[in-house]
């Protein structure tokens, strides 16, 4: 998790996901097909829908698992690439920029990039691409290990001294979401073409192994800009902390999300 001040201005990490796109494609938290089912209930079938920061694709699989006919856009074309050999169309721009051609569509969803989109700015666009009645659903995987396992992950980070603005795993990070969640609530409003946004978590877990954490942490945001021999030393230290908890740890992840329904033409923005 970054920085909730106004991260979408922090364009050299928004934009630099793309290093390793496959290790991200590969150890990168999937999406529950249930909060893909919630999202479209009352949309017609199959919807059409548009992927903002598809990345490689990840949050767009339950929605195609789901009957959904999806179209991504992504500003790294790297992240691109993969999400294309998925099988997705993918338009490379930033989303508050991208030109719709005129075409519409029933859902905007947005997984782990909307706190990288201007959320004032995002949400008008979202509001002229989508049909009267669509919806839009912008959401996030946070999770939590057990106390003493993100108490060490969080020692790493302070003995490494990565230069990161600021400290991983300090705080629980599904409390810690929410700055995310309200500050895209108060961009849908600020639109004036929604219903009031309403709030969506869906709780699971999972297992993860020693080496498939060290591999995952090097896609986190800004984690590509960590000099190496310091990234080295970080994942030794969290490695450390596995190698105590006897080689893997439960993650307790929650799904949590913003939903909107835009209203019809008729009654204003």
């Amino acid at each position: 998790m970054t920085d909730t001040g106004e991260p979408f201005r922090a364009r050299t990490i928004a934009e630099g996901f793309g290093a390793d796109a496959d290790a991200y494609d590969r150890f990168r938290p999937r999406y529950p097909r249930v909060f893909a089912e919630r999202v479209l209930e009352g949309l017609p079938a199959p919807a059409r829908a548009v992927d903002v920061g598809i990345g490689t694709g990840l949050s767009s699989l339950p929605f195609r698992d789901a009957g959904c006919r999806v179209l991504g856009v992504e500003v790294d074309e790297r992240m691109a690439e993969v999400a294309r050999r998925r099988g997705f169309e993918v338009e490379v721009a930033r989303f508050e920029e991208w030109d719709a051609a005129a075409r519409t569509f029933d859902l905007v969803i947005a997984g782990q990039t909307w706190h990288w989109v201007d959320p004032a700015a995002g949400a008008a666009k979202a509001h002229d691409v989508l049909e009267p009645g669509g919806r839009i659903a912008v959401f996030w995987n946070a999770g939590d290990p057990a106390p003493e396992i993100a108490a060490g992950f969080a020692e790493a980070y302070r003995s490494v001294e990565t230069g990161l603005p600021f400290t991983p795993w300090s705080a629980p990070q599904r409390e810690g979401y929410a700055a995310f969640l309200d500050a895209a609530a108060d961009g849908i409003r600020a639109s004036a073409g929604f219903d009031e946004p309403e709030r969506v978590r869906v709780d699971w877990q999972a297992v993860i192994t020693r080496d498939d954490w060290l591999a995952q942490v090097p896609t986190s945001g800004g984690h590509n800009r960590i000099a190496p021999e310091k990234l080295d030393a970080l994942l030794a230290a969290m490695g450390a902390v596995i190698d105590r908890a006897g080689g893997e740890f439960t993650m307790e992840y929650a799904t949590l999300g913003v939903l909107a329904r835009r209203r019809a033409a008729d009654q204003g923005r």
